[in-house]
């Protein structure tokens, strides 16, 4: 009798033995990775084969068969199980949800995975010559078909064209759709678009990196527009003309077109692709076939595409790998950068690792010679660096959060028609309301923290629960009508500066000015057509995008980062304010960038200002070291929320040892510093060692004794391991 090992979506950190009847199903045509369907208590459940068994230790009377093979042959490889067995084990997530969440939803419902051609929109001859259209929206669309060379239909509803515009187009015979198949991608000798000569410190890298061989880590660590994305052009066109394939990690779904737009001007005939959440499921699966086929060339994705399959994958590049969005932070808590630096090591191919503000965690490898360093300190379209300045704001007048000097200094930028940034990264108009009579505060009724004022749809929105409430005209505690807006947000300064500035046109970038589909785009592209002159926004705008005007960017509220129960808070705080400052003197010229706070002497300031992040980073580690805190050592945050505090709290006391654990650190339970979130109490417990060898192997035994404790069922509980948000 013969046996399969499957793993199933169950959340339960083990695998299931099935029965296999030879006659309606011969041994031979079994491989691990495919997919079979299997009874599960009274469901049918999709599971995928681990191993074949010629015993088992499930008693005879209660194995069950499998009830049908899906696949002809693996849809998941033996090194890309391996991969999902190894983020299993390391981030102690049950195999089979991890499994489930690095499929295509398409191959998770049982679906053929062959499906595999993509429709695509291409300028034609006529279209090429950008003819003069009263519709705004589809000359823009044929304009981004020139930038793009070739884009798919969900890339273009993605940025916001609808049918009805694209169906217009095709009946004027300005574009045209094609369905590309998957046919075998063999173009050893990519065509390559016009590139601009590299300076000594990119030809440098780009040496380094080519010549090297098998595994290898590369640490770019170049300052803000010194040509980063050149370099990994530059090692991209090797890769393409060995016939490999390569990955690009972004952070978010914003800078995917932009950076395509770019690597298809640059590779023109080689076949790129988009991974990200706004694909439909058919395109996901299609995505997934072309990269396992190898007739995709080069994919540029968000985080989840670190679990693509590929054929021939000769290289891996993380962009901004700083970034906090490559930590998924729900269900399987990865992060993409690592497992980016994993999958390099199975592959035996290099990474490239590339940020103006690298992770201090990146830096630690890199000073320790684990990463090669390769540094980029010159801006590739100007000698000279910006300017920065701290404003004190003491005593300092001003209206709407920004000082009376720094609207001076915005005249003069304005006044030489270059554009200003203003940055604050707090959405809404006011952080929450007040009455002056009582000093009631607008708190949300399920969390621990203040609903914010929304002026424009005139609605009070909590932004952890997503609760929202009608605006009071009283006050509840007093009865005063003395209620007024505390603290700035976006939405208040774009109104403040409207007024202060009325002539010139005005942009705001944050998560509400920007729901709609396309919006985003939309808004970048009058950007950088000059079309707003002032820019207002939140970190949405600090990512990646090049405003070649923008001259100045003033940066208010920088305090709010300095103080902060997170250690990792004043990290993120120098990694913000260097990326957001690096939007400012991209053409040419020198930028300045103004800091408003109360605290310039704070030396956190003084060095970033006067050091740069390099230096401030450097020093940061010294920091960890003796406090004895990561990258130093390893940590791992269990998190437990629920409506009884009580049960909360026994649930966490229950991990922690009578006697402790050797080389293991506990610090809790302890309230979480929201403790509560949508009427739900949060504690967590810290666990620290020296050694990831040693907490590896705890965290496992932890586990596996919460997958049979009663005080774990009450609760919602996760193991969160190398958190980056302590909050």
């Amino acid at each position: 009798m013969c046996f399969v090992e499957v793993a199933i979506k169950v959340p339960l950190p083990r695998t299931f033995d099935y029965k296999v009847d030879e006659q309606l199903t011969p041994l031979t045509q079994l491989q691990p990775g495919m997919r079979v369907l299997v009874p599960f208590g009274n469901q049918r459940k999709v599971a995928v084969i681990l191993s074949l068994k010629t015993d088992t230790e499930v008693p005879e009377g209660k194995i069950k068969s499998i009830i049908e093979v899906i696949d002809n042959s693996p849809v998941l490889s033996a090194q890309h199980l391996e991969l999902l067995k190894f983020t299993a084990r390391y981030y102690c997530y049950p195999l089979g949800e991890t499994i489930h969440i690095a499929l295509p939803n398409a191959l998770r419902q049982g679906e053929c995975p062959d499906k595999t051609s993509i429709n695509m929109l291409t300028l034609t001859d006529k279209g090429a010559l950008l003819p003069s259209l009263k519709a705004k929206t589809q000359l823009n669309l044929l304009k981004q078909l020139s930038a793009s060379g070739k884009s798919s239909l969900t890339e273009l509803k993605a940025l916001g064209f609808n049918k009805k515009t694209i169906d217009s187009l095709l009946a004027k015979e300005l574009i045209v759709q094609t369905i590309e198949h998957d046919n075998q991608w063999q173009h050893a000798s990519p065509t390559v678009g016009t590139k601009p000569r590299l300076n000594k410190e990119q030809a440098i890298a780009c040496t380094a990196i080519n010549q090297s061989t098998g595994f290898n880590s590369f640490l770019l660590e170049g300052v803000t527009g010194s040509g980063k994305t050149e370099v990994y052009l530059q090692c991209l066109e090797e890769v393409l003309k060995r016939g490999e394939q390569a990955l690009v990690l972004v952070p978010e779904i914003g800078l995917t077109p932009q950076t395509v737009n770019r690597f298809r001007r640059r590779f023109p005939d080689t076949p790129i692709m988009l991974w990200h959440s706004a694909l439909t499921d058919n395109e996901r699966l299609q995505t997934w076939r072309f990269c396992e086929k190898g007739s995709c060339a080069i994919v540029i994705g968000t985080r989840s595409s670190i679990f693509l399959p590929f054929l021939k994958l000769g290289m891996i590049v993380v962009d901004e790998e700083h970034d906090a969005s490559f930590k998924q932070q729900d269900t399987l808590r990865y992060h993409a950068r690592d497992l980016a630096a994993y999958r390099a090591y199975q592959h035996n191919i290099p990474l490239i690792l590339g940020s103006a503000t690298p992770a201090l965690e990146t830096l630690h490898k890199a000073i320790n010679n684990k990463y090669q360093l390769l540094t980029l300190s010159e801006r590739a379209q100007t000698a000279t660096d910006n300017q920065f300045k701290l404003l004190d704001m003491k005593g300092q007048p001003d209206q709407a959060g920004i000082a009376h000097a720094s609207l001076a200094i915005m005249r003069q930028h304005l006044n030489k028609g270059k554009q200003v940034m203003v940055f604050l990264n707090r959405r809404g108009f006011s952080p929450t309301l007040i009455c002056h009579e009582c000093g009631w505060l607008s708190e949300c009724n399920r969390c621990s923290t203040s609903a914010t004022f929304h002026k424009a749809i005139g609605q009070m929105i909590c932004h952890h629960c997503g609760d929202q409430y009608q605006v009071p005209h009283q006050c509840p505690d007093c009865g005063s009508t003395q209620i007024f807006p505390n603290g700035k947000g976006t939405e208040q300064i774009e109104e403040f500066l409207s007024t202060e500035f009325k002539d010139i046109p005005i942009s705001r970038i944050d998560r509400d000015s920007t729901r709609r589909k396309g919006s985003l785009e939309k808004a970048l592209d009058e950007i950088n057509q000059g079309g707003a002159r002032i820019l207002v926004g939140t970190q949405m705008l600090a990512k990646g995008h090049h405003f070649a005007d923008v001259s100045l960017v003033l940066i208010l509220d920088v305090d709010s980062g300095l103080y902060s129960c997170d250690f990792r808070a004043t990290e993120h705080l120098a990694q913000l304010v260097t990326q957001v400052a690096g939007r400012a003197g991209r053409s040419g010229e020198p930028g300045e960038v103004l800091l408003q706070t109360h605290f310039p002497e704070h030396p956190l300031l003084q060095d970033l200002v006067n050091n740069g992040y390099q230096d401030f980073a450097r020093f940061a580690l010294t920091e960890r070291s003796d406090a004895q805190l990561p990258p130093i050592t390893s940590m791992a945050i269990v998190r437990a929320q629920g409506h009884n505090i009580k049960q909360v709290v026994d649930f966490l006391t229950d991990l922690v040892p009578v006697n402790g654990v050797s080389g293991i650190q506990l610090l809790g339970p302890i309230p979480a510093p929201l403790e509560k979130i949508a009427g739900m109490y949060r504690f967590q417990l810290h666990i620290q060692a020296q050694d990831r060898r040693i907490l590896h192997p705890y965290l496992a035994q932890m586990v596996n004794y919460l997958s049979t404790s009663k005080l774990a069922q009450k609760v919602r509980w996760s193991l969160d391991v190398d958190p980056t948000d302590m909050i």
